[in-house]
This record gives structure tokens, sequence and C-alpha cells, in this order.
């Protein structure tokens, strides 16, 4: 069962080095951010199934924190985006 988790936690982050190109080429910066919010989610499941296949539970604790940074980074943007203009005039 470990290798099988194993495997899986290998194919999710091969999955998400391909959403790495979106960050790197991606056409605006909402297609970045969602390829970033990609990349914490599939660093989790991965961690995740690392944890699980290995009985490490402090694999579980960075994925909670990788979670939160995730939800952090989500929220920045959005408030760097709707940002109001200030006119000092």
């Amino acid at each position: 069962m470990a290798d099988f988790l194993l495997a899986a936690a290998a194919f999710v982050l091969a999955m998400v080095a391909v959403g790495l190109v979106r960050i790197l080429r991606g056409p605006g910066d909402a297609d970045r951010i969602m390829a970033a919010q990609l990349l914490g989610t599939g660093g989790i499941a991965a961690l995740l199934l690392f944890a699980k296949a290995t009985n490490a539970p402090a694999a579980v604790d960075l994925a909670l924190i990788l979670g939160l940074l995730a939800a952090f980074i989500s929220v920045a943007f959005v408030k760097g985006v709707t940002r109001p203009e200030t006119d000092d005039a």
C-alpha cells in the first residue's frame, strides 16, 4: 500500500510540475496566481500522501502550513488587485 501511495504522490508532483509552465508563461496575473494555487494544492496532496505512506506526522503539519500560506496568498492577491486608486490632488 505504501508503494501505491508514494507512486500517487509522485504522479501528483509530476502534474504540479506541468502547472509550473503556466506560472512562467501565463498571459496574465490571474492565470499565474491560479497556477500558484494549483502548486499549493498539489503540494498539500503530495505531502499528505507521503505522510500516510511513511507514517511521518510532521509532513501533515507541513501540509497544513502550506494550506494556510496558500490561503493568505490568495487573499493578498485579491486585496492587491482590488485596491482603490487614491487621488492625492
